[in-house]
């Protein structure tokens, strides 16, 4: 993957020296969804570090300022899928939310797959409770296609049997994107968060 770079952003593939700054948000991760990827030490995120490395749908967010790795992006085809096809997501270190990174990373990333790597459409899975990642997916000019009841479990109760949450699906098409269709703030205003 080449090498995006935002006003305050640098999203770049994974490499040596980010343990730390990926350590940070995985050893106790928020999100249910991104449970199974918690880190027991710095050892382990060095060699999840080296995994993602070779694997061109991970991304690091960084910030210029301090280049230091506040969270990360990921993309790819799921089985069955047109190569043109691709889903999306996102994990932020949750000390960087609230500043607007998660939007500009992904804005970054969606721009990237539409227009250099000519993707058809993007779908992203977000929880029925993760609401800060469905604002952000309103946000990019997603639309909510659906919602899969009990879809899928990440943790099991006390008995031992597994939860199973609500899931939505979000996605964009190219024509969407590059028509401007992404909304900013709360007042739907349409278009000029795109470049032409």
């Amino acid at each position: 993957m080449q090498i995006i770079e935002t006003e305050r952003l640098i999203l770049r593939p994974f490499r040596e020296g980010d343990a730390a700054d990926l350590f940070a948000y995985l050893r106790a991760p928020t999100a249910s969804c991104f449970f199974s990827l918690k880190l027991a030490d710095l050892a382990e995120a060095e060699t999840e570090v080296g995994k993602r490395a070779l694997d061109e749908g991970c991304v690091a967010i960084c910030q210029k300022e301090t280049g230091r790795v506040i969270g990360d992006l990921f993309s790819g085809a799921g089985e069955n899928e047109e190569k043109e096809t691709a889903f999306v997501g996102w994990h932020l270190n949750p000390r960087f939310g609230g500043r607007g990174y998660a939007f500009e990373a992904a804005k970054g990333l969606f721009d990237y797959l539409f227009r250099t790597k000519s993707c058809r459409r993007l779908y992203a899975y977000v929880e029925d409770h993760n609401k800060p990642s469905q604002r952000l997916c309103e946000k990019l000019g997603m639309r909510r296609e659906g919602v899969f009841i009990e879809f899928v479990s990440f943790t099991n109760d006390e008995a031992g049997k597994p939860i199973y949450e609500n899931t939505m699906q979000y996605a964009i098409l190219r024509r969407e994107w590059m028509s401007g269709a992404t909304v900013i703030g709360d007042d739907a205003t349409v278009g000029d968060n795109i470049a032409p």
